[in-house]
């Protein structure tokens, strides 16, 4: 049986904006607005909906995706091992660099995973040696995109039959 979810629940307004959210957000000086028109609700109504799915952990962020590469920054995914009892104070240090999107612990010998956007290679690098030195982190690697074949993702949220 299908464990139920805070999807399940949504209704179909609030599965069309997330659709609109995730594929067609309006470059617009008032882009609520824009899509409050398309879905028959006004700008306030569609802000309120769209604080109410963050709220509920539906929705984490909304921003753009920039080739970091293209504009002069360097990236990379590192992968730490560091003791069990130190995942957590270490994801907050991690996590507390400006260029580290997102970490997330792993079922691994490498239990903790991060992925990091610097100005330059010196400044990842500086980042690189300070998180190596963490209390609790073990080991660390470096991998660094060779090829990008994909960036981004797009769940169709139109509920299936």
């Amino acid at each position: 049986m299908k464990q139920k979810t805070a999807v399940d629940s949504l209704s179909g307004v609030d599965r069309e904006l997330l659709n609109i959210i995730q594929t067609d957000f309006p470059l617009e000086p008032r882009p609520y607005a824009v899509i409050g028109e398309r879905l028959g609700l006004s700008e306030k109504d569609t802000l309120s909906r769209v604080a109410a799915l963050k709220e509920k952990g539906v929705i984490r962020r909304i921003g753009g995706i920039f080739d970091s590469g293209k504009l002069g920054f360097s990236s990379t995914l590192v992968a730490l091992k560091v003791e069990e009892d130190r995942v957590e104070e270490v994801a907050r240090s991690v996590g507390s660099y400006a260029g580290v999107t997102h970490n997330y612990q792993r079922a691994h010998e490498f239990n903790l995973w991060y992925t990091l956007v610097a100005p330059s290679v010196g400044a990842m690098e500086q980042i690189l040696a300070e998180t190596s030195c963490l209390p609790g982190v073990l080991k660390l690697r470096n991998l660094p995109a060779l090829r990008l074949f994909k960036i981004g993702v797009n769940f169709d949220m139109q509920e299936n039959d």
